[in-house]
């Protein structure tokens, strides 16, 4: 009889936790109006990293373990944090952001085919067709029911949204390997991608400061959520979860994006949007069936 301990099913639900954080990532990001995104980026994992170094001065943490960390895990965590925004911005530079953000968001399916390579890690055939159902449905969502136009002239485009798609995979499967690092440790990751992330502001972009208390608010709260908390929440989800079920619900992040800007009045209904809605819904049923049964069958997982 196969069972899923309790533990693990709370770091999934963390896992869970980050995901939902990430659907607000768009409604902040609309509030943030024209705020270069290397600066945005900069700003908003600078509150993150202030963010934890307050809890750390208020519980006296000794950090000094952090610093220690093998080369490997400030490689991993850096490039995970930094290069995904990097290559992601790129992408959306020199190619459409549709053809783009597609690709991109291959990340959850990538999730689930690496996973198996992990020690005593396996999926299943709904991990991978849940993964599947789900992409097509946020196809639906980005293209909002046009044809995707792939061309060549956008391939430098195309090729930093694979570095995207293989860069956030490759981070939180081989997040697993640093199971016994503390997520505490994502506090420093933040604080170098802040600084990296100001470098390449002043490097390529023009300063623009928010205007008025909602853009300020907006940058807040990108800074203690959807780039603050979810990537705590992730990386627990990550090292103690179940990882293949993680990966297909990070499809649900898409779609609660939509609806919640649906309900803001800045999207607008459609029936592309509605079919998207339906196949990602569907495809993170199936994903989870194993996160389900955990979940209303304590102790007796199928």
């Amino acid at each position: 009889m196969n069972t899923q301990p309790a533990g693990k099913t709370v770091a999934t639900l963390s896992g869970l936790g980050a995901i939902l954080l990430w659907a607000l990532l768009a409604l902040f990001t609309t509030g943030t109006a024209d705020i270069p995104p290397f600066q945005l980026t900069a700003m908003s994992f600078g509150i993150a990293f202030v963010g934890v170094l307050l809890k750390w001065v208020l519980y006296r943490q000794d950090i000094r373990p952090f610093f220690r960390i093998p080369g490997g895990l400030w490689l991993l965590g850096v490039a995970g944090l930094f290069g995904y925004h990097f290559f992601y911005f790129l992408a959306l530079k020199n190619a459409p952001a549709a053809e783009a953000s597609l690709i991109a968001y291959l990340w959850p399916l990538l999730i689930v085919i690496f996973s198996a390579l992990l020690p005593g890690e396996r999926f299943y055939w709904f991990h991978v067709a849940g993964a599947v159902l789900s992409l097509l449905g946020a196809g639906l969502l980005i293209s909002k029911g046009t044809a995707f136009d792939f061309r060549p002239e956008y391939l430098k485009g195309y090729l930093a949204a694979i570095c995207c798609a293989f860069i956030w995979s490759g981070y939180s499967v081989l997040s697993r390997r640093y199971a016994a690092v503390s997520s505490d440790v994502i506090g420093l990751f933040c604080g170098i991608t802040a600084i990296l992330a100001l470098v390449c502001h002043l490097a390529f972009e023009t300063t623009l400061w928010p205007e008025g208390v909602l853009q300020w608010l907006a940058v807040l709260g990108l800074g203690l959520g959807p780039v603050g908390a979810a990537f705590f929440l992730w990386d627990r989800g990550m090292k103690h979860g179940d990882i293949q079920s993680l990966g297909v619900l990070s499809y649900l992040s898409p779609l609660l994006s939509t609806l919640i800007l649906l309900l803001m009045g800045v999207a607008a209904f459609s029936y592309s949007l509605l079919f998207g809605c339906l196949l990602i819904t569907g495809g993170a049923a199936l994903g989870s069936l194993k996160l389900i049964r955990a979940i209303v069958r304590p102790g007796r997982g199928g």
